[in-house]
């Protein structure tokens, strides 16, 4: 994992840090990044707003259960269910038969999350976790920006 911090802006009511973090490699699936998004945000404001981006068309972010690592499997095959590979009509096909999937997938789950911050700390679900859908058998490093604003 790699952490940069990029910009410090501090306005009359406000500010805004922006962060760029290298998640290391991870298999094809689901994988809770929570953490890794935690350890790169030095301090979060008492109120705000998170913005993570995925710097990606082949990897996707979303929230979801983090208590039971069965919901990652099933979220894995039932992704795999709706968006096979080798499908008929695909004609981009240049870099591999979980490309053009890879692309339809990023696209369902989003590249982008916007998370509310109260007391200094992400406001998320009591069993919700922010997860890498890596949806490339080989995806490598995945880059993300993440954006804080607060006051």
């Amino acid at each position: 994992m790699h952490i940069s911090n990029i910009v410090f802006i501090f306005g009359e009511k406000g500010m805004i840090k922006q962060y760029e973090l290298s998640l290391p490699p991870f298999q094809r699936g689901f994988h809770l990044i929570t953490g890794y998004i935690n350890d790169a945000i030095e301090k979060l404001p008492a109120t705000g707003l998170v913005n993570i981006f995925i710097h990606h068309t082949s990897a996707g972010l979303m929230i979801n259960e983090n208590a039971d690592p069965s919901v990652r499997v099933d979220l894995g095959s039932s992704f795999d269910y709706l968006v096979p590979e080798r499908l008929s009509h695909y004609t981009h096909l240049l870099e591999g038969d979980d490309d053009m999937p890879a692309h339809i997938k990023s696209s369902l789950t989003g590249v982008s999350l916007t998370i509310p911050v109260s007391r200094g700390r992400l406001k998320l679900g009591m069993w919700q976790g922010i997860f890498l859908g890596e949806f490339r058998n080989h995806g490598g490093r995945r880059k993300l920006t993440i954006t804080v604003f607060g006051e």
